[in-house]
């Protein structure tokens, strides 16, 4: 993967997040890896990844996805 698709990428995934916890309802069909927990893993690998971090995205919003999205979850479904 070259450095200009990782950031598409990114981008694609932080929509994706950003739609799921909005208009999507919580659905995993609207996630590019679908489901949560995937999607948080591959959003930070790509991060981890990029030489240059973007300036639209830094780790601590994506932990906050995954707060948002796998964390209320897991609470969700324990209860």
């Amino acid at each position: 993967m070259d450095e200009k698709f990782k950031y598409q990428m990114l981008g694609r995934l932080q929509s994706d997040c950003e739609y799921f916890l909005g208009n999507g309802h919580r659905c995993d069909k609207h996630l590019w890896a679908g489901n949560p927990a995937d999607q948080i893993k591959e959003m930070k690998k790509i991060y981890n990844e990029v030489s240059e971090k973007p300036e639209w995205l830094t780790l601590e919003q994506i932990e906050d996805f995954e707060k948002k999205m796998v964390k209320q979850l897991d609470k969700s479904q324990t209860a």
